[in-house]
């Protein structure tokens, strides 16, 4: 894993943490992460990062109903 340093000003009031989350859930959502890789971003587990995503307004599920279909297969 790479590690990436941003400068954010330091008016952009937020923990470390939510920064991370807002990272990793964006790019979760954008499908470039799986749940498993973004909970490891922000060094969760799996599951804790799903029940996250909520707080930073990402849905679990797919917008896609394509991908809704083949997730339902797939179950």
């Amino acid at each position: 894993m790479r590690t990436i340093q941003l400068n954010i000003p330091d008016s952009v009031d937020l923990k470390d943490y939510d920064f991370s989350m807002i990272v990793a859930a964006k790019l979760y959502e954008d499908a470039l992460l799986s749940a498993g890789q973004a909970a490891q971003i922000v060094g969760l587990s799996k599951r804790a990062f799903i029940e996250m995503l909520g707080k930073y307004g990402v849905s679990v599920f797919s917008t896609s109903i394509s991908d809704l279909h083949s997730d339902i297969a797939n179950a």
